[in-house]
């Protein structure tokens, strides 16, 4: 199997990043269209209208509804095909990203990804994943290749609620876990082959930035105000996650994440804080050192991150409803599939138990 690592043409990260926005642009195309929600639009239009006036550039903006369908993709492509927009922005949390992605796939025009947030590892991505009108999940879009762009504001972001920056640390811890399974395993990763050496430092680097430099980022992020740690957070969240997790691969933690959907107490979390508690049963259903945990415990504890199943909203535990987490975790397909050793059911279940206990 060849080695393969992907990831977008270009990363740009800094305080007030947004006010460049036209001269990073400039060099992908002429007309471009960009795609926000109105209370997006609100916080950052004035701003991206006065970059692109100031360097004499064509720009129009185009509201989101909120939900990346079929339909709304289909919206917008029509608008940029019309204009003759010859890049698209995606400026936003995740669907709106999504969204941008998806049209500029279909328009064959680059696309630039502009992060609100940093509560995923999903920016970077070569992937959107479709909903229909009303909410429900679809399907997912893998794309050829990965965003042209992504610029990451971190005055905007530091600004965001810190409950999301937290969660994009959750997401972010189970990149190395996940990557260090897949390496052993030996399985192809979401890039189509074998992990690069590259990777695999990004995703350790990952991991080390979380537990240097989490709790000081949460810290600035409750003020407010961008420090070097939050710089660096924001970097893992996004950039070291993303390339991490799809180039790497992904095992254990995401599979336990999709198995949580199932209990309904859970609906309320969001997918960095399941990833979280999903990277603690797969230590334990890979039985790593207790001092692993520990670390990996203590760091969840600092940032508030959910450690056991009480904290995530279950009020008592049903072991019908969690062999089904752990029925879910191991369907066919599943990522889980991705560790070195065969995953049952019975193991996952038996890994949740211990790790809700171990978390108390």
């Amino acid at each position: 199997m060849d080695k393969i690592i992907i990831s977008p043409s270009k990363y740009v990260q800094g305080e007030n990043a947004l006010r460049s926005i036209a001269g990073y642009v400039k060099a992908l195309g002429e007309n471009p269209l960009a795609i926000a929600d109105g209370f997006v639009t609100s916080l950052v239009g004035e701003t991206v209208k006065k970059s692109f006036a100031d360097q004499k550039m064509a720009h129009s903006m185009e509201l989101f509804n909120g939900e990346c369908s079929r339909q709304e993709i289909d919206r917008i492509i029509d608008i940029a095909l019309t204009q003759k927009n010859d890049v698209i922005i995606g400026i936003g949390g995740g669907k709106t990203l999504d969204t941008a992605k998806a049209v500029a796939f279909y328009a064959k025009v680059p696309v630039v990804v502009v992060p609100t947030i940093a509560s995923t590892d999903a920016p970077t991505s070569a992937l959107a994943v479709i909903y229909t009108p009303e909410g429900e999940f679809s399907e997912y879009l893998l794309f050829p290749q990965n965003p042209n762009m992504v610029v990451m504001d971190t005055a905007i972001i530091a600004k965001a609620p810190v409950r999301l920056l937290v969660a994009g640390m959750g997401d972010a811890l189970s990149t190395y876990f996940e990557a260090r399974a897949n390496m052993t395993s030996g399985k192809a990763t979401m890039a189509g082959g074998a992990p690069t050496r590259s990777a695999q430092a990004l995703a350790k680097l990952c991991y080390e930035t979380l537990l240097a430099d989490g709790l000081k980022a949460k810290v600035a992020a409750e003020n407010g105000v961008s420090t070097t740690a939050l710089e660096n957070i924001i970097e893992a969240n996004t950039y070291l996650s993303g390339i991490g997790f799809e180039s790497s691969g992904l095992a254990a933690a995401h599979a336990i994440h999709n198995g949580l959907t199932k209990l309904e107490e859970c609906h309320h979390l969001y997918h960095g804080e399941k990833v979280a508690f999903g990277t603690l049963t797969q230590l334990v259903l890979e039985n790593a050192p207790i001092e692993e945990i520990n670390t990996v415990l203590e760091f969840c504890r600092s940032v508030g991150l959910p450690t056991n199943l009480f904290q995530m909203g279950v009020k008592e535990l049903d072991h019908d409803k969690l062999r089904e987490v752990a029925a879910g975790a191991t369907a066919e397909g599943e990522t889980i599939h991705n560790m070195p050793f065969p995953v049952t059911a019975d193991a996952v279940y038996a890994a949740l138990l211990t790790a809700h206990q171990l978390g108390q």
